[in-house]
């Protein structure tokens, strides 16, 4: 009997403690939601002048400044003719310019041509010497040093001729064309047919595609 009384007792000292519990909790975050809870009505008024109000307002725009208007419109075409001509002036600009630089190109090789020709028909006497002067050696005596020596020379000129666009016509046999030959002497000969070059007398040149000096041949029939 006596230990019922006790356990009673001790289960309503339990029950008073945990209700006390119960209400620091609650005490507790009623404070903390009071703490936490905050109403922001935050209001400012600024005094602007009405001189400055008046003008931050947005200003119409004109009439004829509207995007699409008839004036902007037609501006917008004039500006696009205008740059329109003046891409015309200067592709046809640039055109005449590297005319003119391929005209002055053309122009010089030409001077060069004319000045290389005066030079080099200067020359072709000292080759023809040099023929001569082959042709005059025995074929026996062809090897030895000095004719070998000559024979040397003349090749290695001729060599540096073609290096620069000088070529012999070599035309025996061929027909007779007065923009290249130059007839000194005309045989008859049943061997041959009608202008045919029978004999080269003096060889011709040409530099390049132009008639440095003339062949002069004898000519058949």
């Amino acid at each position: 009997m006596a230990d019922t009384k006790k356990d009673t007792k001790k289960v309503k000292t339990d029950e008073k403690a945990a209700e006390t519990i119960v209400d620091e909790v609650t005490a507790e975050s009623a404070d903390t939601a009071e703490t936490t809870t905050t109403d922001v009505n935050v209001t400012e008024t600024v005094d602007v002048p009405e001189e400055q109000a008046e003008a931050a307002k947005p200003k119409p725009v004109a009439k004829e400044n509207r995007r699409g208007s008839k004036a902007l419109r037609e501006e917008n075409d004039k500006l696009k003719e205008r740059c329109q001509d003046a891409e015309d002036k200067y592709k046809r600009l640039l055109a005449e310019c590297e005319n003119i630089r391929q005209r002055n190109e053309k122009e010089s090789s030409k001077m060069y041509d004319f000045g290389a020709k005066d030079v080099l028909g200067k020359l072709l006497p000292v080759v023809d010497n040099f023929e001569r002067a082959i042709a005059a050696i025995p074929e026996e005596d062809k090897d030895r040093p000095f004719e070998a020596g000559v024979d040397k020379i003349y090749k290695s000129l001729m060599t540096s001729l073609e290096s620069i666009g000088v070529t012999p016509m070599n035309c025996e046999g061929e027909q007779f064309d007065p923009a290249f030959h130059n007839a000194v002497m005309h045989v008859e000969d049943e061997n041959y047919g009608e202008n045919v070059i029978v004999e080269e007398m003096q060889r011709g040149y040409m530099y390049k595609d132009q008639v440095l000096r003339f062949s002069m041949v004898k000519v058949a029939n």
